[in-house]
């Protein structure tokens, strides 16, 4: 096997914070393996003056370097899962999936300390429809202001006093240092996150096989059963970043499974108002990952969902 490992990676500071810590466990575990990372920039990081439903969501953080694994001038890529599309480029693979560190979302705010207690109009700032419509369909009082930037120029804008109040990933802004920030983590009940929120995915070439078989380690036996549970349920869907959809799959005790765990899976499809929800709940067996997320979608969809995406393509469409 090659003695260098070169890892593609975006160079905004959560993304390098990402691919470090990979990049540490691989030479933790292989110490005659030269790793280095080479940083490049995504159409997702070039077009910051557009919401990101305006300029496409699938593959927007992923594309660039998948293209450059492709051509064969890195080995691996390490991206946040929750950006990558459910169709995977041919001959490329997810080979593994890192236990998540937390799927939540945090409500940060120099002011006011959670979200009841943001006073009627306060402006709060998303990149997200998914939260943007969750936010509002729990307060439809507030002002949603349109976020965009890396973590740390979101913080700035929010200190500048351009928001009230901000909404990030819990994950990034713990991986950052940034844990004394979240004023409240949202509970689930009022926003679930997007599919994969706060794991990492290492992505290689399918044929790569001493790779392959090398990161196998880094991979979280539970969190691909979740990931595979959410992807299926986004898959069934077509949404992407652009839509507003939520999902989170999670181990549960059960006493008839095998283990001893289950898997519960719950998601919502909203509108982008906010004014019209469906979510629902389902738990089974943890082999039956890929089958709960894909018939949750279904149930959802025969509800009424597929009526909201219908509408929020019109509208995307035309804006």
């Amino acid at each position: 096997m090659n003695q260098r490992l070169i890892i593609g990676t975006r160079s905004s500071k959560l993304a390098l914070w990402q691919a470090e810590y990979v990049k540490s466990e691989i030479e933790k575990n292989f110490d005659w393996l030269k790793v280095e990372l080479m940083q490049m920039t995504t159409k997702g990081d070039k077009i910051l003056d557009a919401p990101l439903a305006k300029i496409g969501g699938k593959g927007l953080f992923t594309k660039e370097l998948e293209q450059a694994m492709l051509d064969k001038e890195i080995d691996i890529a390490v991206h946040s899962l929750k950006d990558m599309p459910t169709e995977i480029p041919s001959g490329l693979c997810i080979t593994a999936i890192t236990k998540r560190l937390d799927a939540g979302d945090a409500l940060v705010s120099p002011k006011y300390k959670t979200l009841d207690a943001l006073p009627e109009g306060a402006r709060v700032g998303t990149s997200s429809l998914r939260r943007r419509a969750q936010l509002l369909a729990a307060r439809p009082d507030l002002k949603l202001l349109d976020l965009r930037g890396n973590v740390n120029t979101r913080l700035k804008k929010l200190d500048d006093g351009a928001y009230d109040a901000i909404v990030l990933a819990v994950a990034g802004l713990k991986r950052l240092g940034f844990a004394d920030r979240i004023t409240e983590i949202l509970p689930l009940s009022i926003c679930l996150p997007a599919v994969g929120q706060g794991a990492l995915a290492i992505e290689t070439r399918e044929n790569d096989i001493e790779v392959r078989d090398m990161l196998g380690f880094l991979e979280n036996e539970e969190m691909e059963k979740c990931a595979l549970a959410e992807r299926s349920f986004l898959a069934v869907v077509e949404g992407g970043c652009q839509v507003p959809v939520g999902v989170y799959a999670t181990p549960v005790i059960s006493s008839t499974a095998t283990n001893g765990k289950a898997l519960s899976v719950e998601a919502v499809i909203a509108s982008l108002d906010g004014g019209t929800m469906y979510r629902d709940k389902i738990t089974g067996s943890m082999s039956d990952a890929k089958t709960l997320g894909e018939t949750l979608a279904n149930k959802l969809l025969d509800a009424g969902g597929i009526n909201i995406l219908h509408d929020i393509g019109l509208l995307l469409d035309r804006q």
